[in-house]
C-alpha cells in the first residue's frame, strides 16, 4: 500500500485549532503500517468523550467542542480517520474499504489507546464507522450520541440528495473539500476556516479517501459491508446503556436518519434527543458549543 503524508507546515496556524498532534503505528490491513493522528485534551484520568468526524472533513470540525468540553472537565479523544487531516493517506481508492476504516480505528482507539467507559458521538462516516466499534466492544462505551449519521444496510431506498452526492463525487473533475463543507453548513465560512479543511490535502493524489468514501455507504443488500452492518444493528437492538439522537433540522441527506434508531435501541428510550435547530450537515461546525452542552449533560 503506497500512503502519502500532508507537510506539517499545511497545519500551521490554523484558526480557532491549537491543539497539540498525537500519533499511533497500527497495521494498514496490507502488511505495512500506517500513521494515525488524534487530538487528545484534557485530563488524562478522565472517562474520554470519543469525537469521530465524517466526509470530508478531519479533527478540525471538532474545535468548537473540544475546549468547553476540557472546561467541564471530560478528557477529549478525536481521531483524523486514515484519509483525512494528518493521518496519512492511501493513495488508490481501491485501498479504502468499510472493513478497512473499521478495523483502522478499532486499533486506535481499542488497541492504541484502549479507551473505556466511552462517551461516543459520531456523524456522517463519524458514525458509520464509530457505530460499528460500539457493536463490537459495547462494554467500553459508557453512552453513545450520534449526529446526522447512520447505519445503512442498503435494505432500504437512499435518498435522492444522497445518490446526487455520490455520483458528484466520481464525476467532478475537481473535489473543492472545503468549499463542499461550507455548501453544507448553515453558517457562511470564513476563507480561512474554508481553507484549514482544505489543509490536509495538499495535492489531489492525497484525496483518493475522501473521493471514495461516498461509494462506501451501502446502498443495496448486496454491498460488501452489509452483512457487518446488519450484525452490528442486531448488537444494538441489545444495547441498552444510555443512546442519545441530536439530529440537525438542516440536512436533507440525513433527514429521518434518526427513526430507525429510535425505533430499534433500548437504550434509546426515553432520553432526551433534541433537533438542533440552525444546523446543516456540519452541525459541530454551526452548532458546536450547543453540541458540546448537550454532551456534557448527557454524561452528567
Amino acid at each position: 500500500m503506497h500512503t502519502t503524508r500532508t507537510p506539517d507546515e499545511r497545519f500551521a496556524d490554523l484558526p480557532g485549532y491549537p491543539f497539540e498532534p498525537h500519533y499511533a503505528e497500527i497495521p494498514d490491513e496490507d502488511g505495512g503500517t500506517l500513521r494515525v493522528h488524534y487530538v487528545d485534551e484534557g485530563p488524562a484520568d478522565a472517562a474520554p468523550v470519543l469525537l469521530m468526524h465524517g466526509e470530508p472533513s478531519w479533527s478540525y470540525l471538532y474545535r468548537h467542542m473540544i475546549p468547553p468540553l476540557v472546561d467541564a472537565g471530560h478528557r477529549v479523544v478525536a481521531p483524523d480517520l486514515v484519509g483525512f487531516g494528518r493521518s496519512d493517506k492511501p493513495t488508490e481508492q481501491s485501498d479504502y474499504t468499510y472493513a478497512r476504516h473499521v478495523a483502522w480505528m478499532s486499533s486506535l482507539v481499542f488497541g492504541h489507546l484502549d479507551l473505556r467507559d466511552v462517551t461516543f458521538f459520531g456523524q456522517d462516516w463519524g458514525g458509520l464507522v464509530g457505530l460499528r466499534l460500539v457493536a463490537a466492544d459495547p462494554d467500553r462505551f459508557a453512552r453513545v450520541a450520534i449526529g446526522n449519521t447512520g447505519l445503512p444496510t442498503g435494505h432500504g431506498p437512499a435518498s435522492e440528495a444522497f445518490l446526487q452526492w455520490q455520483r458528484f463525487s466520481q464525476e467532478t473533475p475537481v473535489f473543492p473539500v472545503g468549499e463542499i463543507i461550507n455548501r453544507a453548513t448553515v453558517t457562511d465560512l470564513t476563507p480561512e476556516v474554508i481553507a484549514a479543511y482544505d489543509a490536509p490535502f495538499h495535492d489531489e493524489v492525497s484525496k483518493a479517501g475522501a473521493r471514495i468514501f461516498p461509494s462506501l455507504v451501502p446502498t443495496s443488500p448486496d454491498d460488501p459491508a452489509t452483512p457487518d452492518n446488519v450484525a452490528a444493528w442486531r448488537v444494538l437492538e441489545r444495547f441498552e446503556r444510555p443512546f442519545l439522537l441530536c439530529f440537525s433540522d438542516s440536512d436533507p441527506v440525513t433527514k429521518g436518519g434518526d427513526a430507525p434508531f429510535l425505533a430499534k435501541v433500548p437504550g434509546a428510550q426515553g432520553q432526551p434527543h433534541i433537533t438542533i435547530e440552525g444546523g446543516g450537515h456540519f452541525l459541530q461546525e454551526d452548532r458546536g458549543p450547543e453540541l458540546a452542552a448537550l454532551l456534557d449533560d448527557f454524561v452528567r
